[in-house]
């Protein structure tokens, strides 16, 4: 899964810290799908479907993410990288484990008049995708984290940078990385609330694009355990696909 959902996106990320949880363990599970060239003449279609967990202790927050990738198009698009150089054009299918990530998010700061508050997150991307398959780089990669966020009545406001640490090889040399975020999210009620974000990262290969996306989102709360995420996606750059969507359900155990 990509940043977000998971989160997968490093914008809700703080939003979601900043939640109550009735229980310290939280399960999930999640699908996304997207769309796009890449800049290739050939349409690539990625599905992935991830197992989630949270668990919070203190002022840490600690995931992971299993995901498993169905990948159908340009055999020379990576998931999370877009296309790489250097390798000929040609279309293809391929399905299998993606690359496991672990993360832990520190509370670093929280100031309950101002509601400012800042999360210091290191996210390990764990090289478990077949790399012959295209499905990963086969490489571990580290991305370092610095979100805000800040409350105003109904609605909170979240932005971050990120520096991603990325491993590379003879044959995938990648470049590492700057990525940023900026959104908002709006309470609409007690169960529901919506939110937007624009996130971008610098490209990571020579030769290739940088990311660049717009995310809406749709949150509800099923019931007093339940909750389900909605959101889609606009890609805005070559290194992203055209468009997207996912969802994900979880609940605390």
């Amino acid at each position: 899964m990509r940043s977000a959902l998971i989160t997968a996106c490093a914008g809700m990320v703080v939003v979601l810290c900043a939640q109550a949880q009735e229980s310290p363990l939280t399960l999930g599970a999640g699908v996304h799908y997207s769309s796009g060239d890449y800049g290739s003449t050939i349409e690539t279609r990625i599905l992935s479907l991830a197992a989630t967990a949270r668990y919070e202790t203190g002022s840490w927050v600690y995931r992971a993410t299993v995901p498993y990738l169905s990948v159908k198009g340009d055999t020379n698009v990576i998931p999370g990288v877009g296309q790489a150089s250097g390798v000929p054009v040609r279309a293809g299918s391929e399905a299998g484990l993606g690359d496991i990530v672990l993360s832990a998010t520190y509370a670093a700061y929280y100031n309950k008049a101002t509601t400012l508050g800042m999360d210091l997150t290191a996210k390990l991307k764990l090289a478990t995708a077949d790399e012959s398959k295209g499905l990963g780089t086969g490489e571990h990669d580290l991305v370092l984290l610095v979100e805000l966020y800040q409350t105003y009545e109904r609605i909170t406001g979240f932005g971050g940078v990120g520096f991603h640490i990325l491993g590379d090889s003879p044959a995938l040399p990648l470049e590492n990385a700057w990525s940023a975020s900026l959104g908002a999210t709006y309470k609409l009620d007690e169960r529901d609330s919506v939110g937007a974000m624009l996130e971008g990262r610098q490209r990571v290969v020579a030769g290739g694009s940088r990311q660049r996306e717009l995310v809406g989102f749709f949150t509800r709360k099923l019931d007093r355990l339940w909750k389900a995420q909605l959101y889609a996606l606009l890609g805005m750059a070559d290194g992203s696909p055209d468009w997207g969507a996912g969802l994900s359900l979880a609940r605390p155990f």
